[in-house]
């Protein structure tokens, strides 16, 4: 008689988390995209379009750096919890908002939610990203599959909702689009806290918070790296490309704004799909389950150099159009499907190194320290977005896409084979 495959330990938790997971980013790429277009249609600048990210991506930093500690302290259920209810706070104060109030008022008043919502975000995803080092197989590339499929999907999801956003903005409008998903992640967060199973740690009341600062070169090498991949890719994401895409598409009417709304938010969506897709297949792209952990370490900088390539060729796309044309939008989309693809590689490598380079006793302080360097990055360039989009177009925007990534790579040069590395 065969033996019956066993369940793996943990699996009921890890469901449970990814699934709360799923339904927090589905809201997350939705809300992006309301606010993106809602207040772009009521004539806020670039620049001021991405201010109203800014504290959204510092309140990451900030949160992902004490998230890692809190959740040491107090366990990981704990700080997922938290990142859902207050992601329902946030989604019930953005539909408070009055149309009525100034420009500064309303970007102000934004700011402060999108920075609670930031909160929230970052609290969900260390819990999350945590979770899988603590309960994914070991062997058989096994943390390298349950990364790549928790991130992968997490992407996929977040591209719905950058779809979702824009149809409901455009069915249902600003303000009953906001209380819908609030309506919908409140009943989630209801039943996770009902329904998650055990298998995540409870905390250890002995943590210290200066523990959050890693003293492996590889954790602070790699940190270094994900601030410039994401500010690369931030830089387009943002602002600059969709404002872009609204100037092609759009005829100023309600009827050619709604058409745009819909074609903006298919683009996105496609491109974070696709960018979730290849996240997911990436173990089996790269070969991890058959190749030692030292070079997928190596790899990162070739990875990162293949990318860079891809923003300087658009960068050159750019310079040669004057001004909007029907070849130079192909390209760009075209271009960019490439960069999300060559992007999701490098992504879930670092996904998977951070994990390897940690210990499971201080995961949470690892990965929430890595992550504020992600939200670093993700600041740098929301920045930057509306500031090159505004003063030099695409050229520039794109240009300050491809050093990013080439800072990116040239970080991940100094990652060491040995997994560990070497400490301070």
């Amino acid at each position: 008689m065969t033996d019956t495959p066993t369940r793996p330990e943990g699996l009921s938790a890890y469901i449970a988390v990814t699934a709360a997971y799923w339904a927090f980013m589905l809201t997350d790429g939705a809300l992006r995209m309301l606010v993106l277009l809602h207040f772009h249609t009521l004539g806020f600048s670039p620049v001021q379009l991405a201010y109203l990210f800014v504290l959204y991506e510092v309140a990451g930093m900030v949160t992902n750096l004490c998230a890692g500690w809190i959740a040491a302290r107090f366990g990981l259920t704990s700080t997922l919890y938290a990142g859902l209810g207050l992601q329902v706070l946030a989604l019930l104060a953005l539909a408070q908002l009055d149309p009525t109030w100034a420009i500064g008022a309303s970007v102000a008043y934004v700011m402060v939610v999108q920075g609670a919502s930031g909160v929230a975000k970052d609290l969900a995803k260390m819990s999350s990203k945590s979770a899988v080092k603590l309960l994914a197989p070991s062997e058989n590339g096994g943390l390298f599959r349950w990364v790549a499929v928790l991130t992968g999907s997490k992407n996929a999801v977040k591209g719905l909702g950058f779809l979702l956003g824009a149809a409901l903005l455009a069915t249902l409008g600003f303000v009953w689009a906001v209380l819908g998903m609030a309506a919908i992640l409140a009943i989630i967060l209801v039943a996770v806290l009902f329904a998650m199973p055990p298998g995540l740690p409870k905390g250890r009341k002995g943590a210290k918070f200066s523990e959050v600062f890693s003293k492996s070169s590889n954790v602070n090498w790699l940190s270094a790296a994900r601030v410039f991949l994401f500010g690369a890719r931030d830089v387009w994401f943002v602002v600059g490309i969709p404002i872009y895409f609204y100037a092609v598409l759009s005829d100023g009417t309600v009827t050619g704004n709604r058409a745009a709304f819909f074609m903006i938010g298919t683009f996105m969506a496609v491109w974070v799909i696709l960018y979730g897709l290849v996240q997911a297949a990436a173990p089996r792209i790269l070969n991890a389950s058959s190749r030692p952990e030292s070079d997928l370490v190596l790899a990162a900088k070739g990875w990162a150099w293949a990318l860079a390539a891809v923003p300087a060729i658009l960068t050159t796309a750019a310079l040669a159009s004057d001004g909007p044309q029907t070849w130079l939008t192909a390209v760009l989309v075209g271009g960019l499907l490439v960069f999300g693809a060559i992007f999701a590689i490098n992504s879930a490598l670092h996904s998977y190194l951070i994990l390897a380079f940690t210990e499971a006793e201080r995961v949470t302080m690892d990965v929430g320290f890595y992550y504020m360097a992600n939200a670093g990055g993700r600041l740098m360039g929301t920045v930057l977005s509306g500031m090159t989009y505004q003063l030099g177009g695409l050229s520039l925007m794109l240009g300050t896409a491809t050093f990013m990534v080439a800072c990116a790579a040239f970080a991940a040069g100094f990652l060491r084979a040995d997994l560990r590395g070497s400490t301070a």
